[in-house]
């Protein structure tokens, strides 16, 4: 056995104790110390009890001594990092940690994948065009949630099996956190009623024709209602899910924005080395003057050690990341490697799903980190049968420059000496291309109302009707504007008037609001559901109509169906920015 001593000095005392165990080795301690130190975890964070000694409670440092030519391990920094992070578990396992040391490598293994479920959820699944869009995404085997107010009316019409839940975009309450679990794109068909005053038909023959055939009213709710506090509503309840197409900022700088961590150092001290970082932030060091973070310090593989690292204290709230893809950093390299370490547990010493990455010297660069290369390591070793990450859960994060990477592998960047890693800003983002997450459905004629020289003798009754009809475009216009300043990807569709023909025939997309005619609700449901997959569309506010005049009837011969339409030609020639708001501000408006 070999004698090792822990010195714990104050201003005013010194106090020697000296205890008799196994030599200090990466991950090892004195045999007493730990058996003394694992009674810690109940002191208050300005008082070391030791069972021989009282000691003062003013500020000490401690430090451990063992054979020549090994140095000092600073025991005060080691319980200050102990104490950032909430203080250590139970003793037990906190022994483990402190005494098994970092062993040889295991062979790598394949790691389970992160699952994903990508449910569309469609409000209005009950309308002419929310049940076609329903068919149409359960044909493509697509996983189809339906939000509805009457489920009864909802399971006759789209079978017992459907996916449902029932809830009403004009009651906030109503919308449970729950109902949004899995959803990962939304289709909002959901409109205000219109029908006859004098009624209709039990199969709706009148509603069928459309509005230009019967003197048309407002059915149940309000267009305030339905087309404005709907909207926010159902952005508010369904964002979180669908994600943000400029990211979600965890930390850092953006413009006049500002999100901190919490951040403390977690170095090598915990296994009895010397390294030694901090986490600052300067000013003047961000990549255009403005503010930054840096990651900094001095790593040493004196005592068995060789890493630096700083982790967030765990968030109060979990971070849920589900609707994105990675994570992505704004720094400034040093042409060293470093690791990202993400922990979906707020234990401790726990699996940390683990990516690597390089930096460039001298360059200010982005770096994305996609969940899916997030490996499962444990004391650099893989955990081939850890659980999947879990980008729903996500407690804290760790930046870490460490002479090992995992299972063995060296870190061939690595260097002794001084570092320094300015970082910026940490954003959860969106894989490019990015798609729309909300496609809605809206309609032509929302900006005709309040359209400066327009002719409202020439428009259809919508327009001409707005005001008696509860201003039911004013409103739907007003959502249109809310998913557009969501920052949720988005696709707006303005149908002209909606008949019950066949889908199939030839069309006119066009933006600016300046059309009118005639198409099919199933060409409707067909274009919003191809609009989710087309990075074409994403943010862009477009009209579409039939080439078949209104007053000409399109069928089509079953045994001859047209072929199958490649939307992909229609949305390329979309641009962003156009939504016939801008006639509003013109002298001379373009013609409808």
């Amino acid at each position: 056995m070999e004698w090792c001593s822990i010195t714990l000095s104050s201003p005013s005392s010194t106090s020697l104790l000296n205890f008799q165990g196994p030599e200090l080795r990466t991950g090892k301690l004195c045999n007493k110390s730990l058996h003394h130190f694992g009674a810690s975890s109940a002191l208050p964070n300005h008082l070391l009890r030791i069972r021989e000694r009282r000691l003062s409670s003013r500020p000490y440092r401690a430090t451990i001594s063992a054979e020549a030519g090994r140095q000092g391990w600073d025991f005060g920094r080691f319980i200050k990092t102990l104490y950032f992070f909430n203080g250590p578990p139970s003793p037990a396992k906190f022994f483990d940690f402190l005494v098994e040391k970092l062993s040889g490598p295991s062979p790598s293994e394949s790691v389970n994948s992160m699952g994903t479920s990508d449910i569309v959820l469609v409000a209005g699944a009950t309308g002419g065009v929310g049940r076609r869009v329903v068919d149409i995404l359960r044909k493509k085997g697509i996983p189809v949630r339906i939000l509805v107010r009457n489920e009864e009316k909802a399971r006759r019409m789209l079978g017992s099996d459907i996916d449902l839940v029932v809830g009403d975009i004009t009651k906030d309450s109503t919308l449970k956190p729950e109902y949004f679990k899995g959803v990962k794109k939304v289709i909002n068909a959901a409109s205000v009623i219109v029908g006859p005053k004098e009624g209709d038909t039990p199969d709706r023959a009148k509603y069928s024709q459309g509005i230009k055939f019967f003197e048309p009213e407002i059915k149940g709710d309000s267009p305030e209602m339905v087309e404005y506090i709907g909207m926010r509503n159902l952005i508010k309840s369904a964002k979180n899910n669908l994600g943000l197409r400029r990211g979600k900022l965890l930390f850092g700088f953006e413009g006049d924005n500002y999100r901190q961590l919490s951040w403390g150092a977690l170095d090598d001290v915990v296994m009895g080395g010397v390294s030694e970082s901090t986490f600052q932030i300067d000013p003047t060091g961000g990549e255009s003057g403005g503010p930054t973070g840096i990651f900094k310090g001095v790593v040493s593989t004196a005592n068995n050690g060789g890493f630096t690292s700083i982790r967030t204290k765990n968030f109060s709230e979990p971070e849920d990341l589900s609707a994105y893809d990675g994570l992505e950093f704004r720094l400034k390299g040093d042409g060293r490697r470093y690791k990202l370490i993400v922990r979906t547990s707020r234990d401790w010493d726990t699996v940390g799903y683990t990516a690597g990455f390089d930096t460039v010297k001298g360059e200010w660069q982005t770096i994305q980190l996609p969940f899916s290369t997030l490996r499962p390591v444990f004391r650099a070793r893989t955990v081939s049968d850890a659980p999947p990450f879990d980008p729903t859960n996500v407690i804290s994060l760790q930046l870490m420059f460490s002479k090992f990477e995992y299972d063995g592998k060296l870190n061939g960047t690595f260097v002794e000496g001084s570092f320094e890693l300015p970082v910026s800003s940490i954003r959860a983002y969106i894989k490019e291309p990015i798609k729309p997450r909300f496609v809605h459905v809206s309609s032509a004629g929302v900006t005709r109302p309040e359209r400066p020289g327009i002719d409202l003798s020439k428009q259809p009754p919508a327009v001409r009707l707005n005001k008696e009809l509860g201003n039911i475009l004013t409103f739907k216009l007003k959502g249109e504007d809310l998913i557009r300043e969501s920052g949720i990807p988005y696709a707006i569709v303005r149908p002209c008037a909606l008949t019950e023909e066949p889908a199939g025939a030839d069309l006119i997309f066009d933006q600016g609001d300046n059309i009118t005619g005639k198409i099919s609700r199933e060409e409707v449901a067909l274009i919003c559901v191809a609009a989710l997959e087309s990075p074409y569309a994403l943010d862009k506010t477009f009209e579409v109509k039939s080439v078949v005049p209104f007053s000409d009837p399109f069928t089509v011969d079953p045994a001859n169906p047209p072929p199958e339409k490649d939307y992909e030609k229609y949305f390329k020639d979309l641009k962003e920015g156009i939504t016939g708001k801008e006639a509003l501000q013109q002298e001379n408006p373009i013609p409808v």
